[in-house]
């Protein structure tokens, strides 16, 4: 069994519970998704599969890329990933489909997906440096400082925060609970934000090291008045 999915963002929402508590979520299209190539331990090493994004618009590919297509017998796809398998299922084949139904609400999952890209950036923005004072004529207002000393070591120490490339990243956002799926419309719901702007491609995964559910307080005065009685 496939441990995970590709999809793109929509956007992010809010969702009511019962109780009238507000929720911060955010939509994703989930799949569907096509298996491209199996790996084993034998020939590969490890066990995963290769997926890939099924869409709407055509996609173009070099001869070599449409004869991998071609072994699996599926059309070629735009986006493609690894993911791994879950324990104690059963492998997929080559050509098989991934659904947003291998997720059901309750569940935790990690989110793989690219931060924003924010470009050139200074210290200020890009670390949270304080700056400097901005009256009296300081001169020094959004400068970094000092980033070392003259006589030793006389060299700029490595991990020194300067301006540079901000965003762009590759972000992992483990433990968001599923809120909805809708397996019709291939969408699925979860609590929280994700990487990347609306639009973006994510990997939706089973959450590696999943959070241990917290008692609530209505259960712990339960429990209470049980071991009272």
């Amino acid at each position: 069994m496939v441990a995970g999915i590709i999809g793109r963002k929509i956007g992010m929402t809010q969702v009511f519970s019962d109780d009238g508590v507000v929720s911060p979520a955010t939509v994703l299209q989930a799949g569907p998704c096509v298996v491209v190539q199996r790996k084993t331990v034998d020939r590969d090493g490890y066990d995963a599969v290769q997926i890939g994004l099924v869409e709407q618009r055509p996609a173009r590919v070099s001869k070599p890329v449409a004869g991998h297509y071609r072994r699996a017998n599926v059309p070629p796809t735009r986006i493609r990933r690894e993911v791994a398998l879950a324990a104690g299922g059963e492998a997929p084949q080559e050509g098989e489909q991934v659904l947003v139904s291998l997720f059901a609400p309750g569940d935790q999952v990690d989110v793989v997906g690219e931060s924003r890209g924010r470009g050139f950036q200074g210290v200020i923005k890009r670390h949270g440096f304080g700056g400097g004072r901005a009256t009296h004529g300081s001169m020094f207002h959004r400068a970094p400082g000092s980033i070392g000393q003259s006589s030793y070591p006389s060299r700029v120490l490595k991990g020194m925060r300067a301006p540079g490339r901000m965003g762009g990243d590759r972000v992992t956002v483990r433990n968001l609970r599923v809120i909805q799926v809708d397996a019709e419309n291939h969408q699925l719901v979860v609590r929280g934000a994700v990487p990347g702007a609306p639009g973006g491609y994510v990997v939706i995964r089973r959450a590696v090291a999943p959070r241990r559910e917290v008692a609530q307080p209505a259960q712990v005065d339960a429990k209470k008045k049980k071991r009272r009685g």
